[in-house]
């Protein structure tokens, strides 16, 4: 039987985080299978990192600071060591019950990737209309065909995620990045539960970050091994509208030339505008395609080393050690 490992990104949950562990620990033994429990905690400023360690079996992660979800979630799934890693919130609105469903969806369908849907969601109206926002502006840029990308509860192969560095606040954009890359992705419906301790992380300035990831991972998805395809194209554009304001221009010297005196062609042909018009746009032109090419430089770059994380581990605590 595949092992599975749960990751739990934890910032300020004190009075969740035990719960929450009884919870995880319950689902985990009546599963049957090796397990592991990983919470990173994302630099708490409360008494959250002292009573996980007072729990076992846990595997704890504590970063330096503050770093954000995705940052302690990639930390967490860097330190899993098991066939499937099932990733979930710290709030306890996901419910640990549905371990056994999102696996056997998982094996049962030969996927790669089930991601939870919270079809019945107990949040606020404010957290529901900006998901619900985001969700349709996902689908029409992103398309990767989930309903609630936004839903933490998922469950991963591990070999999901070598190679691969999470950032900004893209975890809920995982299964598209995965998409991308050729990973099979399926979907099924989840508990959700109201929070019933502690406060809530979401605010409006993770919205913002959310809708300007997607823009990135639509540009991955379209551009990630060729961007002077996107450079060229829009180099090729600015330099035809050059030559086209190019034309006007000429055509402006030898209307005023033989034809100075009519008025109505003064009225829509001026000295100024149409020359700069042209040398803008061939000069644009010229730039995009510049950073065409230098943008397929550094591509190759990327593709052939390593990146940095953008997060620092403090310490890690294993409770089984």
């Amino acid at each position: 039987m595949k092992s599975v490992s749960i990751v739990v990104p934890i910032y300020n949950e004190e009075e969740n985080v035990v719960r929450l562990h009884e919870e995880i620990n319950a689902s985990c033994k009546a599963l049957g299978r090796p397990y592991e429990i990983i919470f990173v905690d994302d630099g708490s400023t409360d008494k959250t990192a002292e009573y996980a360690m007072t729990l076992s079996p846990v595997k704890l992660i504590r970063l330096r600071r503050n770093f954000g979800q995705t940052a302690a979630m990639d930390a967490g799934i860097k330190a899993a060591e098991n066939d499937y890693i099932i990733t979930m919130d710290g709030d306890c609105q996901n419910d640990p019950a549905d371990f056994p469903m999102l696996i056997s969806h998982l094996e049962e369908n030969d996927l790669d990737i089930v991601s939870g849907w919270r079809k019945d969601r107990k949040d606020k109206f404010f957290k529901r209309f900006t998901s619900y926002g985001a969700n349709v502006f996902r689908k029409v840029i992103v398309k990767d065909n989930i309903h609630d990308s936004g839903c933490s509860l998922k469950i991963y192969k591990k070999e999901c995620f070598k190679d691969i560095n999470l950032y900004g606040e893209i975890h809920r954009l995982i299964p598209a990045l995965l998409k991308i890359k050729g990973f099979t992705v399926g979907e099924i419906v989840v508990n959700h539960r109201p929070r019933v301790a502690g406060k809530t992380k979401y605010t409006w300035v993770r919205t913002v970050k959310g809708f300007i990831d997607m823009v990135s991972v639509w540009f991955w998805h379209k551009y990630s091994v060729r961007p002077f395809h996107l450079m060229g194209s829009l180099g090729i554009i600015s330099a035809l509208l050059g030559v086209v304001f190019g034309i006007f221009t000429v055509g402006n010297f030898i209307v005023k030339l033989f034809l100075p005196d009519n008025i109505l062609l003064k009225l829509f042909m001026t000295d100024i505008i149409f020359p700069v018009l042209t040398i803008t746009c061939l000069l644009t032109g010229v730039l995009f395609f510049v950073f065409g090419l230098m943008s397929d430089m550094l591509i190759k770059i990327y593709y052939g080393s390593t990146i940095d994380v953008p997060y620092s581990i403090k310490s890690v605590y294993d409770s089984e050690k």
